[in-house]
Order: C-alpha cells, then structure tokens, then sequence
C-alpha cells in the first residue's frame, strides 16, 4: 500500500511534466516573440502540482524583469484536475493520445481565437512523457486479487475512473471487473 501512495507508478509524476512542459512552453512562446499573437490576459492553461497547496492556487508568473517572461496571473490545480489526466485516462492509444493532447486550448489570441497545444507543437513532447504510463500496472490487493492500478479517479474535477484502457482489459480478462471510482479528498 505505501508503495502505491509513494509514486509506485510514476503516473502522477510523468502527467505533472507532461502539463507543467506545456505551460512552460506556452511562457516561452510569449516571451520569445508570440508568433500566435496570444492575449497573455487569456491564458487559461494553469500549472499543476501533486500536492493541496492553497497558496499557490492563485500566482503572478513573471516576476523579475523581462528575462522571467510575461508578467501574468496564474496559478496551480492539483494534478489530479489536469486535463492532461482525463485525456490520459480517457486515451487508449499513443496516436489517440497525441491527437487529443493536440486539442487542449491554452488560451486565446488578442483576436479571441482559441490557441491549442499543437499549435505551440507541444503535444508531440507532451505524448514522450506520458509514453511509459499509458501501460497499465499490474499488483496485487491484500486479499491476493490482482488489482490494475492506472490513471487518477478523481470524481469532483476530472473524469472520475481509472482509464478506459485498463478498464477493457481487466473486462477481457475476468469474468467481474470492479471500477471503482469517484474518490473525493
């Protein structure tokens, strides 16, 4: 059990990078010219972190003079909230993964239209990181019942299971297949 609390999978881990690597990436495109004429006032794509820190939910980026970026508003959400976790528990293949992760809008331009990662060609780099943890985890309950252990179930922000993935696999390879889902902090 302490294992799985203490990153066994690396899953919350690898969805972190995944996320925060698009907010970075979304700062330096502002920064080094903003080629997409992105508003930094509708940058809606917040960072992430797998902790409760109230204090960073609501923070100004940027501080420090030019070469920390734009000066903007933004904040973190627990990873669990990530869209980048549903997308990853919803996604059954590394090419569906990559398409969707393409879709996310990270804000929009002083024209109003939406700008999307693939736009800022971060999905491919995005898709990288998360390669290992869309393969579902194998272990083993106290009862001696295996137990697939993917994605982050967290029913009042996200998608609210484990992946779809792992879901169909067990349902092929048992007669009953429990989801449980709709864990609340």
């Amino acid at each position: 059990m302490e294992d799985i609390n203490l990153h066994f999978t690396g899953d919350f881990h690898a969805i972190t990078s995944a996320h925060n690597l698009l907010s970075a990436m979304l700062d330096n495109h502002i920064k080094h010219g903003n080629a997409l004429g992105m508003d930094p006032n509708r940058v809606v794509w917040r960072r992430v972190l797998d902790m409760n820190d109230r204090a960073l939910r609501e923070i100004v980026v940027g501080l420090g003079g030019t070469s920390n970026g734009a000066c903007r508003e933004s904040g973190f959400d627990i990873t669990v909230a990530s869209e980048v976790m549903a997308i990853f528990c919803l996604s059954r293949t590394l090419q569906e993964l990559k398409e969707r992760l393409g879709r996310i809008i990270v804000g929009h331009t002083f024209d109003r239209n939406p700008v999307t990662a693939a736009d800022l060609k971060a999905n491919g780099a995005m898709t990288v990181l998360l390669r290992d943890a869309l393969k579902p985890n194998l272990v083993q309950t106290l009862e001696n019942n295996p137990a697939f252990v993917h994605g982050g179930p967290f029913a009042n922000i996200a998608h609210g299971c484990n992946s779809v993935q792992v879901t169909k696999l067990s349902m092929s390879l048992a007669d009953y297949t429990i989801n449980r889902s709709g864990i609340r902090s």
